[in-house]
């Protein structure tokens, strides 16, 4: 039986695995699209949510939900806005696009 190194891979095997990433600013893009709820405004929440997401092999924004909410209508806000971001550049497994999850924060501020 061959020996595996801590990665997980036999010695002298070459592995790599990159993460999915935007090629474009993503904190910008959310600002720009966000749109304060009303109800979140007169009760004065702020806060971050956390949305997770798969970006699929060929880059789309799927199985969007929410990790850590703050209600007001937030949670569903936030949801809205990374279900729309454009393409992301998928993540690579030994040069082979994959699915990978990947979670972010919504940051609500009055």
């Amino acid at each position: 039986m061959a020996q595996q190194n801590a990665a997980g891979t036999q010695p002298g095997q070459n592995h790599s695995v990159n993460m999915p990433k935007a090629d474009y600013d993503t904190q910008a893009f959310l600002a720009k699209n966000l749109k304060y709820p009303a109800d979140a405004k007169a009760k004065k929440i702020e806060g971050r949510v956390i949305v997770k997401f798969t970006v699929d092999a060929d880059g789309k924004i799927s199985n969007a939900k929410v990790e850590r909410g703050i209600g007001g209508g937030c949670d569903e806000e936030a949801l809205r806005v990374v279900s729309m971001m454009p393409k992301w550049i998928p993540g690579h497994n030994d040069g082979q696009p994959m699915h990978a999850s990947y979670s972010i924060p919504v940051v609500f501020k009055l």
